[in-house]
């Protein structure tokens, strides 16, 4: 069976897509997660990868996945602290964690959300691609590989809640914060796909494993045509 390495891997959304894909999976992040359902490291991600690369352990994964922090870059942060006079407080590690991917000669994904954070959108993944009740755009880099990008279809309303002091009802919720009409943890649960977790922090975080599934499948696919 093919195997997968989620760095940085929070509760598991982007590794349980891969497990869907029929990927064996290990995690590892700095936190204690004891709702991961995968094999799991507890440890600074970058320091794993570098060590697993040096023992030549590394050559036991056939994918390489990494969502390196991203609250340096992403769009949300980087409004708030612009309208609040905040400097960044935040690491960027999206480019360390390319050049030990890039280290390692093995196919790798970076993902991050919407924002300023520096990598290729080789692809961009939408809630709405897969019918789920979030959109959660997610970019990704794919490194030593690649596909062909999905099409993105036209958003079919609004994401329920306050924006700018208008309430708006919606297909979609919002899986982050709480009020305003923010959505419930069930509800998060429910339009992510994502049963494994009731955390909120842990869901916040997640991305649907809807996406990873598509990226493992495709990668996949892939790699079968080069074989053959």
């Amino acid at each position: 069976m093919d195997r997968v390495l989620d760095l940085f891997s929070c509760a598991g959304g982007a590794g349980w897509g891969y497990h869907l894909a029929a990927f064996q999976v290990d995690g590892c992040d700095t936190a204690d997660r004891p709702n991961y359902p995968f094999t799991y490291h507890r440890g600074d991600a970058l320091e794993y990868l570098d060590r697993l690369t040096t023992t030549g352990d590394i050559h036991r994964y056939t994918l390489l996945h990494a969502s390196p922090p991203c609250q340096a870059q992403c769009a949300l942060t980087v409004g708030t602290n612009r309208s609040q006079g905040w400097g960044g407080a935040h690491d960027d590690l999206v480019a360390p964690t390319r050049e030990l991917l890039d280290k390692t000669g093995l196919p790798y994904v970076i993902e991050q959300p919407n924002g300023r954070a520096s990598i290729r959108k080789d692809l961009t993944l939408c809630g709405e691609m897969f019918g789920l009740g979030v959109l959660r755009h997610r970019n990704f880099e794919l490194g030593n590989w690649t596909t062909a990008r999905p099409t993105h279809p036209a958003h079919r309303g609004y994401v329920r809640g306050h924006r700018h002091g208008v309430y708006r009802e919606g297909p979609y919720v919002a899986p982050y914060g709480s009020g305003g009409g923010k959505a419930t943890v069930p509800e998060m649960q429910t339009a992510m796909g994502i049963t494994w977790t009731d955390v909120r922090e842990e869901l916040t975080e997640a991305i649907p494993p809807a996406y990873t599934n598509w990226i493992g499948t495709a990668f996949s696919t892939a790699r079968q045509e080069v074989l053959v």
